[in-house]
Parts: C-alpha cells; structure tokens; sequence
C-alpha cells in the first residue's frame, strides 16, 4: 500500500542548494549566445529586466509557499486561491516547459561529455542515472545536489578569473552599444535569461518536504535566487569583455570561449567539466520538481491517477518521475536546444503570471512582501512572454490549449471529479 503524502526532511542549508542547482546549471553557460543574438551588449540590460521579474515572481511564491506547504507549487497555490482552472493553467504550464528544460539540460550536458556522434545516447544515459538518483529519495537528492553545485561555483571561478585575463574585446560597452539592437530585443533577452532564474521553483514544488516549510521556503528562496543573480552578472561581464557582443552571439559555449580566450590552455577543460556538472545538478533538481507537480496534479485528478502514488520505502512519487523520464527520453532524440529554452521559458513565464495573481489576493497575516512587488512579477511574465521568439509563443499556445481542451473532457466525463 502507498501513501499520498511526503516525509519533510528538507532543512533550510538543502533547499538553498536544491535552488542554487536548479538556477546555476546549464543556463548560465548556454543563454547568453541567444540573448546576446537577440540583444547585444544590451542583454546586461535583458539581464536587469529578467532579474526583477523573477524576483517579483520568487516573492510571490515565497509567500504561497509559506501558506501552503504542499507539493505542486503554483499549481497549489492557484488551486487554494484563485480555483482549480487557474491551478491547471500554472501546473500546465510548469510541466510541459520544464519537460523541455529537462531535455534542454541533459543535451547540454552531452554537448560537453560525451564523443562526436554519441551526444543522444548519452543524454538519454544522464536521464536514466538521475531519475534513479531521485527514485531513492530525496535526501540523496539533495546531497549531491551540493556537491554539483560547489564543483560548478569553482568551475565558473576559473573561467570568470580567465576570461578577466584575456584581451578586452572592442566596442561592447561603447556608449549606445545597450540599445543597439533596440527595446525589443533586449525584452526578448530578458525572456530568454529567464529560463536561467526559474530555479527557486524547485524549492516551492518540494514544500512538502521541507521541515519548518513557513519559515524555510521563504528564506530558502530569496537566498538562492540572490546568489545566483550575483554569479550570472559576474559571468555576464566576463564573457563580454572577453568576446564581445557578436563574439558571444556566434558562440556555441560562450562560457568556455571565454576562459580559452585568455590563453590558458587548461581553463578551457575545466569550464568544460564544470558546464557538464552544472547540466547534471539542473537536471537533477528538474526531475525531482516536475515529478512533485506531476504528482500534486495526479493527486487533484487533473492528470492520470496513476501518476499521484508514492513509493512505500523511498517516499517519492517513483511513478511520476518514471514517467517524465520516458517522455524527456522521447525528446532528447528530436528537440533543439535553443528552440527549448524559449518553449521552456513560456511556460514557466505562465506558471508565474498565475503564482502572482494568487499573491496578490492574499491577504492579513498571509502577506510578507507589498503587492507592488506582484504587479511587477505579473506584468513582467506578460510582457516577456509575448516578446519571445514567435515560434516559441506559438508553441506554447498550442501546447496550453491542447491541456485545456483535456480538462475540459474529463470534467464533462468525470464532472464529479
């Protein structure tokens, strides 16, 4: 027989790390080319922008989180405060953007591991090992989670200490050079860089693991995100000044173009294995977020019963996760990574425009941060989203509606349900 609820036994030091893996992983040394394709030198500027929106947004889920500690994240919190429709759109949303952040980080990590010709396999091979580290439990999760993570930080130490090193490449903080590619641009690289921030959602969805979770997510949250602008405006900088805005445009790992920028013959490798560290620790957390949604929907009947068990020894939700790892597998042999950066973003940008309204709603002793702060988060999701690339808004649309028009059957089927 299974249960239907988690063990807390998350303290606050492990879900800090949880979201530093989530957040400092495969983006930080693969969304800078597309934002700086989009906007130059001004995805400084993009960066600026996705950061106060995401911080917006990780308010307003610290504050859900603090009310609701259950599995599911924005899923949950629509579901309490504003009804189950605006529940499925957030939940929606997540799983599906977050499926193609799964494959996005496990081709980025066979991008730098593994031989020519067997980079598929071996994401397919990354999938499979992690979604069992996750089968057998969430502590073991969280542990290695903190080794990646500290192997990641000095990884990118090396390369933001190399790429100082090199040569300053001309003209890329030239006065007008932020805006050389125009308003547009640099909200669509806000958009993209915030597929890069989205990490302390891992920390929300796991809420039903986290002991002391009113007080815990909160801080785990804003200290998280925190640490992880500060990496990403240090990395920004340094890649720039290394490569330049076209430089990095063209780069297919601006990140360790950089650091070999600068000569040192060794710095290169070492980025190299840091960016494949960083893709491991990002999938690892994604597995363990997407599979708790997964299993808060489940358990709600917005998907599959089967999916809402919970494994008697190793008390995770083995049945979600089993799954999305088949479905990620399916994608790694078909998807573009770039392409799945801004699907992801869309839907998460979506996940977190639900997440502020139900914010802003709250009221009395609920509320920790001024609603100035879900204003921003929400209109900050609208306005990235519709300036993604057009390909991506169009395929999230479609995929949102395919979801809605689900429920809708099964609520005309099952309207007891």
């Amino acid at each position: 027989m299974t249960s239907t609820s988690l063990p807390r036994r998350l303290g606050l030091g492990d879900a800090v790390f949880i979201g530093l893996g989530s957040m400092i992983g495969a983006g930080v040394f693969s969304a800078f080319a597309p934002a700086a394709a989009a906007a130059g030198s001004g995805l400084l500027v993009g960066l600026g922008i996705a950061a106060i929106v995401a911080f917006g947004n990780a308010t307003s889920s610290a504050q859900l989180a603090a009310v609701h500690p259950t599995s599911g994240g924005a899923y949950a919190y629509g579901r309490a405060e504003l009804g189950p429709w605006w529940g499925f759109v957030a939940g929606w949303g997540f799983v599906v953007g977050k499926t193609a952040s799964c494959a996005a980080m496990a081709l980025t990590f066979a991008a730098y591991a593994a031989p020519p010709g067997w980079e598929r396999p071996v994401a397919i091979a990354a999938v499979a090992a992690l979604a069992a580290v996750n089968w057998f439990g969430v502590t073991r999760t969280a542990q290695l989670t903190r080794l990646i993570v500290v192997f990641v930080l000095l990884g990118l130490a090396v390369a933001v200490a190399a790429a100082t090193a090199a040569p300053d490449a001309p003209g890329w903080l030239e006065p007008g050079a932020l805006w050389e590619h125009g308003g547009y641009g640099v909200l669509q690289s806000a958009g993209l860089l915030f597929f890069a921030f989205a990490g302390y959602a891992r920390i929300a969805t796991m809420g039903e693991e986290v002991r002391d979770p009113a007080r815990t997510i909160p801080r785990a949250i804003v200290l998280a995100f925190a640490g992880a602008l500060v990496v990403y405006a240090v990395v920004a900088v340094a890649v720039l000044s290394a490569l330049g805005a076209a430089g990095t445009a063209a780069a297919a790992d601006p990140v360790a173009e950089a650091a070999a920028a600068s000569g040192w013959a060794w710095a290169e490798p070492v980025v190299r294995v840091g960016a494949a560290a960083a893709s491991l620790g990002a999938l690892l957390a994604l597995i363990a977020g997407v599979g708790r949604t997964a299993f808060a929907m489940a358990r709600e009947g917005d998907l599959p019963p089967y999916l809402a068990a919970v494994h008697p020894r190793w008390h995770v939700p083995h049945r979600a996760e089993a799954t999305l790892a088949v479905v990620v597998i399916g994608l790694v042999a078909v998807v573009d990574l770039r392409g799945a950066i801004g699907f992801s973003s869309f839907g998460v940008l979506l996940y977190y425009l639900v997440a502020n309204i139900a914010a802003f709603r709250q009221a009395g002793a609920a509320r920790r941060y001024p609603r100035a702060l879900q204003i921003v988060g929400g209109v900050g999701c609208l306005v990235l989203a519709v300036t993604l690339p057009w390909q991506a808004v169009v395929a999230g649309v479609v995929v949102v509606a395919a979801g809605i028009v689900y429920r809708l059957l099964r609520v005309r089927l099952r309207p007891a349900a």
